[in-house]
C-alpha cells in the first residue's frame, strides 16, 4: 500500500483528488471524493471511488496516488454521503 492510505481504515472514507491527467472527464482536481471499501483493491495500490459518471453505485478503481485520504467532520462526512447515494 502507498504511504497516504497505510493508516486509512483509521481515518475517513473519503480523498482529495490530487492528480486527474488521466482521468480528466471523470475526476475533478481538488474535489473531495467518497472512497469505498475494497480490500483487494487496495493490495494493489488502487481504490475504489464514485467519480463524476455516478453512473456505476460500486464506483471506479483508480490508482491511490492520484488522491490524499482527508478527515471530515461528522456532518459533512453526511453530506457527502448522501449526495453520492
Amino acid at each position: 500500500m502507498t504511504a497516504g492510505f497505510e493508516i486509512l481504515g483509521d481515518m475517513s472514507d473519503f480523498v482529495i483528488c490530487i492528480s486527474n491527467d488521466s482521468n480528466p472527464a471523470s475526476l475533478i482536481l481538488g474535489k473531495v471524493y467518497r472512497r469505498l471499501p475494497d480490500a483487494e483493491a487496495e493490495t494493489h495500490n488502487m481504490l475504489r471511488v464514485i467519480d463524476e459518471d455516478k453512473s456505476e453505485p460500486d464506483g471506479y478503481l483508480y490508482p491511490a496516488s492520484i488522491f490524499t485520504p482527508i478527515e471530515l467532520p461528522e456532518s459533512a462526512q453526511r453530506a457527502l454521503t448522501m449526495a453520492s447515494i
